[in-house]
């Protein structure tokens, strides 16, 4: 199956199972914050789509499915992530409107969806930046992989997940739901437990990368983490 086939088989797939992930727990059509989200997530997911198709498909090819040399740890863990993201998906609607838990200010929410916007720049600039971003824990030898040390990379070694973030906590707000925000800590640790078994194999077998964890010292957060 060529790639423009895989991606939109994807994308028929993940649009319509998060609708039904927010609106059935929710109870109802009529919730601003969740279509705000859906349509947000679907115009950036499209868009970048497009434009890793013009300019680079091996990337959005690298970017979908299990790999071959991929760690089993590394696909058991995109299993589990995905699982908690779904349930966090399932919960924050019947914590804010189904059973109306949270209580949320209007312009905590309109924040929310500012730190979410600001991730989905974040996103950008590092697939803009970064050809190996693979979604898999795995060294790119097919692809000739080097280290990556420009754009969002001078500042911290893993970007992308810094903007994971970003949009776990602004969804969470933009939604309306403390018990979403409350979630936020759990996905942090998972990555973080990823983001160090992945260092680990870069040092270990990708030439270069040991210098640069010295010269970037900072995993997620400039000057702080």
């Amino acid at each position: 199956m060529e790639i423009r086939a895989k991606v939109i088989l994807w994308q028929a797939i993940t649009f319509p199972v998060m609708a039904l992930a927010l609106f059935i727990p929710a109870g109802t059509g009529a919730w601003l914050a969740g279509w705000v989200y859906l349509l947000v997530f679907a115009v950036f997911s499209v868009a970048m789509t497009r434009w890793l198709l013009s300019h680079n498909p091996g990337l959005l090819e690298e970017r979908i499915g299990f790999k071959p040399d991929q760690k089993t740890w590394d696909k058991l863990f995109v299993v589990a992530v995905n699982i908690v993201f779904l349930a966090w998906l399932v919960l924050m609607p019947l914590d804010s409107v189904r059973f109306g838990w949270s209580r949320m200010p209007v312009g905590t929410q309109m924040a929310g969806g500012i730190v979410l916007l600001y991730s989905f720049y974040v996103f950008y600039l590092t697939f803009r930046e970064n050809p190996f971003l693979s979604s898999a824990v795995r060294i790119q030898k097919d692809r000739r992989q080097t280290v990556v040390s420009t754009g969002p990379y001078r500042y911290v070694r893993h970007p992308m997940y810094a903007g994971a973030f970003l949009h776990f906590l602004g969804t969470a707000l933009l939604l309306g739901s403390w018990l979403g925000v409350f979630f936020v800590p759990i996905f942090v640790v998972m990555i973080t437990i990823r983001a160090i078994f992945e260092e680990r194999m870069l040092e270990e077998q990708l030439e270069g990368y040991k210098t640069y964890m010295a010269q970037v010292p900072f995993r997620f957060i400039p000057h702080l983490w």
